[in-house]
């Protein structure tokens, strides 16, 4: 069965590719399964305690099939912004910036998700089922932190996926010429609970631990100029 969870965006909403560098990269236009299960992997530890989440990890959060209905609309609003970061070689004698850090500008993308936006995640039993509705009322930022949101209903279990939600499995069987065409990260089958711990030092690798999936975005590009881009979800 299907657990949905509807929820609205309350401040803007910035996710990078998985495949984006520190200094630049695109914002996402949606939470990736990835962001999403580690979402719910944080609100397992604080409910459920480290042993039992680590359990349900490796036992079905980790292969969990994700489904998501985008908002209506988002508006991308693209910024330069000052960032600070570790210096590579050591600043000059009496230099006006010296210290550990340099001042440099990275280019930075933050987005407006116009209305509510779904997420469906794929569960085998009602116990499942009612474990993953309480973590998913629990679940306030998906993507980088400050990116906020908040659901709108109690969760709801149906047998049968509605018709406008998109399953994210890297099947692309057909899509319209102005979808955006795009990839999602999703956990592979070797990451484990210790290498998506942030405690330890076990590395996560691109297309191991952590997988892309091709998707196509029901988005269609109505408005952009140098300093935004507006996009609208087709219906069809």
């Amino acid at each position: 069965m299907w657990v949905i969870a509807e929820y609205e965006a309350t401040t803007l909403f910035t996710l990078k590719p998985a495949t984006a560098t520190a200094s630049g990269g695109k914002t996402l236009l949606v939470p990736t399964p990835y962001a999403i299960k580690m979402a719910l992997l944080d609100v397992a530890c604080r409910l459920e305690g480290q042993n039992i989440a680590e359990v349900i990890w490796d036992d079905w959060l980790r292969g969990m099939t994700v489904a998501l209905l985008p908002a209506q609309a988002v508006v991308v609003n693209n910024t330069f912004t000052k960032v600070l970061r570790p210096r590579r070689n050591p600043a000059e004698p009496g230099s006006q910036h010296a210290g550990f850090f340099q001042k440099t500008i990275a280019y930075r993308e933050y987005a407006y998700l116009a209305g509510p936006f779904a997420l469906a995640l794929w569960v085998q039993t009602d116990t499942q089922a009612g474990t993953l509705a309480r973590w998913l009322v629990n679940v306030n930022y998906l993507g980088k932190r400050g990116s906020f949101i908040q659901i709108t209903q109690p969760p709801t279990a149906v047998n049968d996926l509605p018709g406008n939600f998109i399953v994210i499995d890297g099947q692309i069987a057909g899509f319209a010429l102005d979808s955006v065409l795009t990839q999602l990260d999703d956990t592979g089958d070797g990451l484990t609970f210790s290498r998506a711990s942030i405690y330890t030092s076990e590395r996560i690798t691109l297309g191991k631990e952590r997988i892309l999936r091709h998707v196509a975005m029901p988005y269609q590009l109505i408005a952009s100029s140098r300093s935004y881009s507006h996009y609208q979800r087709s219906e069809s």
